[in-house]
């Protein structure tokens, strides 16, 4: 589906459906020359959600659908998001080639300004048509080929051309998320990163193989891909702006693209999703998707991926197993199914001695804990410093991506040490807090960097139905909101 933009001051080309977003109480807006039936008007009331389909009886359109958007006071960038995505999906399911999503100018200064509201529009229309076709033998084809914007306003258009590129870029992460085991591997993953170079000149990309790996010290990585034939993979991307760069940020991603638990074997019910166990990797590729497609952040931008696979075989690290990390730091490895972390560690050190950032924010499906916590719909974050916190914060509610403070204690720290090794990867059953537990084990390899551990194991699937996101498959989460975060450091 291809997403263009044309101000609304001119006519109305023909098109298939024309979408109108209107909140309640307000009289749907149609172009010059667009009629629909009188009974069309006086059904539709715009309820969040309300779609009231029609045939135009005059004009370019040969149907009309007003969408509701609710009360004026309740319309925000994830309503606007929403509104979108049941526009395409709707488009599609009436069999139109080609849709018009119609923004009045009252409606685009909802809900944040012009900016917000074309950015919002075109996120939700790009990310409303995703469907997934990969896995089949006969993709199903779509019917739904083109897509335009119509707004006032240079500020609405600069938005939606954001917001393509991001909602472009959440897709490709969706696409990764979403194949299996046997599909994307370590080595498929540092295919698509070098990919993602080509297409920028002022992207680059280096991938690190076993043996190099090996000469670092990254016996923490190394350890867990060992029961594995599928070899481990160290991606490193790099992004230098066009300008003064306003700061160096790595993103820093976990890349497991299929997790059986090691030796600690988990249940067999479904273990198919752990498929998802890359989800971090796919948000940090995806990021650089759409930096990579033109979204001009200001800062330099390093994105580290460990990708691996964790299984049993003979040669798979053991409970009580002592491995090195490329920092010095021994771990006592006391469950192999905790193995996000060991992966992490490595790379965070890798990332702390070799990229030597500003800031670091890592992303990973690294706990069950944070799904019992905060559910599947908002991300737990631990950040070391109020501003990281503030930002991340400001970047998932203007993305419809929540994260939520979790705090970094000292207790749990503790607990990871006195064992054989400087650390053991779990703490004792009796102090919970797993997800705790889990940062104040990264927090051994990042130094006095700012830094935030981004746990996304309830978001990156498993989400409610938004129309746009959520349901079967990946989400695609940590895309967008990484994309915002890097636009606010200016």
């Amino acid at each position: 589906m291809k997403l263009t933009h044309a101000r609304s001051g001119k006519s109305l080309a023909a098109t298939d459906l024309l979408v109108v977003l209107c909140p309640e109480g307000a009289r749907p807006a149609l172009p010059d020359g667009v009629r629909i039936p009188p009974a069309a008007r006086e059904d539709f009331k715009g309820g969040f959600r309300q779609v009231r389909l029609t045939d135009s009886s005059a004009g370019a359109a040969r149907r009309v659908a007003l969408i509701g958007l609710g009360p004026k006071k309740s319309v925000d960038a994830e309503r606007l998001r929403r509104a979108a995505a049941i526009a395409v999906r709707k488009a599609e399911s009436i069999g139109a080639a080609s849709a018009t999503i119609l923004v009045a100018p009252a409606v685009a200064k909802l809900g944040g300004g012009e900016r917000e509201c074309g950015c919002a529009v075109a996120e939700g229309a790009v990310m409303g048509a995703y469907d997934y076709q990969l896995g089949k033998s006969r993709p199903k084809r779509r019917k739904l080929a083109r897509v335009r914007t119509l707004a006032e306003g240079a500020a609405f258009a600069r938005g939606a051309k954001e917001g393509a590129l991001s909602g472009d870029a959440s897709c490709f992460a969706r696409d990764l998320q979403n194949q299996a085991g046997n599909q994307v591997t370590p080595t498929v993953l540092a295919a698509e990163a070098r990919k993602l170079a080509r297409s920028n000149p002022r992207v680059s990309c280096r991938v690190l193989d076993e043996a190099a790996m090996k000469k670092l010290g990254m016996g923490l990585l190394l350890g867990v891909s060992a029961g594995s034939r599928q070899p481990a993979r160290l991606i490193h991307l790099t992004y230098r702006p066009k300008g003064k760069s306003k700061g160096r940020v790595a993103l820093v991603g976990k890349g497991l693209t299929f997790d059986a638990g090691g030796i600690s074997l988990k249940p067999s019910a479904r273990m198919e999703d752990m498929r998802y166990d890359m989800s971090g990797a796919a948000a940090v590729l995806g990021a650089f998707r759409g930096i990579s497609a033109g979204i001009d952040v200001p800062c330099e931008v390093h994105g580290i991926v460990p990708a691996s696979e964790n299984l049993p075989d003979g040669l798979a690290t053991k409970p009580g197993d002592v491995h090195r990390a490329m920092n010095g730091t021994t771990v006592e490895v006391i469950n192999t199914d905790a193995e996000g972390r060991l992966i992490l560690g490595d790379a965070l050190a890798y990332t702390t001695k070799k990229v030597k950032p500003d800031t670091i924010i890592d992303l990973a499906t690294l706990t069950g804990a944070v799904v019992v916590g905060l559910g599947h719909e908002v991300t737990g974050m631990f950040a070391t410093t109020n501003r990281l916190r503030d930002g991340l914060s400001a970047a998932g509610e203007a993305t419809g991506e929540r994260v939520w403070p979790l705090p970094l204690l000292e207790g749990h720290k503790e607990n990871l040490r006195g064992g054989p090794a400087d650390l053991r990867n779990i703490c004792t059953a009796n102090l919970g807090g797993g997800s705790i537990a889990g940062a104040a084990f990264l927090s051994a390899f990042v130094g006095d960097v700012e830094w935030a551990h981004l746990d996304i194991a309830g978001t990156a699937w498993g989400q409610h139905q938004r129309d746009y996101v959520g349901g079967k498959g990946g989400s695609g989460v940590g895309t967008r909101l990484l994309i915002r975060y890097l636009l606010s450091r200016v």
